[in-house]
């Protein structure tokens, strides 16, 4: 973890390759995996390590997400594959707020706003606090066609 907290993700691996075989597919020891084929952008890599978090542990939401950011970015993947994944992960997670603004990430990328706005707010009512929320998305590339939106939300019931 160090490693990659460095921005090391080359020495993140090396260490990584040093954990014993029946360690290698504990939850932590995947998270981490997962985190250095992001880091180097291996996305076919990071879809692997993912799938098998989602295996080891399904009761971690990270795994579900990892896998759909992933795929997302994979050779042969794409957006709708990727919110397929988090579809099928929603309901498993409520009080997860990043599947929902994941999914209107997709949704706002796919050209779907009203549902990219109606994903938007499932993510707020899980996580709590717009304000949080609005500055993550004014500042997120993916919810670019809901900034004008987004910017004019003022507070939790204002759903316009």
């Amino acid at each position: 973890m160090g490693w990659l907290e460095l921005g090391n993700h080359v020495e993140a691996g090396e260490e990584l390759s040093r954990v014993t075989p029946v360690n290698l597919v504990h939850p932590d020891v995947l998270e981490l995996r997962w985190a250095v084929c992001a880091e180097g952008q291996s996305w076919n890599a990071a879809a692997e390590v993912a799938e098998s978090l989602v295996g080891v542990a399904p009761e971690r939401a990270s795994g579900w997400v990892q896998h759909a950011y992933s795929v997302r970015r994979m050779r042969g993947g794409g957006l709708e594959q990727a919110e397929k994944l988090l579809l099928s992960a929603f309901n498993k997670f409520p009080k997860d707020s990043v599947i929902p603004y994941n999914l209107a990430c997709y949704a706002a990328q796919q050209g779907r706003l009203d549902e990219a706005r109606d994903w938007f707010w499932k993510a707020v009512d899980r996580d709590g606090g717009l304000p949080e929320m609005r500055e993550r998305a004014l500042a997120d590339k993916d919810l670019e066609p809901l900034w004008t939106w987004i910017g004019g939300l003022k507070e939790r019931g204002s759903r316009a």
